[in-house]
């Protein structure tokens, strides 16, 4: 993915906080993902009108958040529902529990 793109953060804030890394999943505006079994659209993106926002749940990663100087997303969290979804999917693909 080119460009700053939006990221779910799974992992817990003590633990980003104390290890500087997140994990989470990677979101994206691209079209192709309507189709994607793993991808979760979670609504209307704030930044680009008229385009779906997903969540690429088959594509979890970890990175430095301070190094890539990373900030909070405005929204801040992730309605219930939408994340339910998200974990789920996710778990058919790493069957953690």
């Amino acid at each position: 993915m080119r460009d700053v793109h939006p990221f779910l953060v799974l992992s817990p804030r003590n633990f980003n906080n104390t290890t500087s890394l997140v994990i989470g999943l990677p979101m994206t505006t691209a079209e192709y993902n309507a189709d994607n079994p793993f991808a979760v659209a979670i609504g209307q993106a704030k930044s680009k009108a008229g385009k779906t926002s997903y969540v690429l749940c088959h594509q979890p990663k970890s990175f430095d958040w301070r190094v890539r100087g990373a900030r909070a997303h405005p929204l801040k969290r992730l309605a219930d529902l939408p994340f339910a979804d998200i974990c789920r999917r996710l778990n058919q693909i790493i069957q953690l529990g």
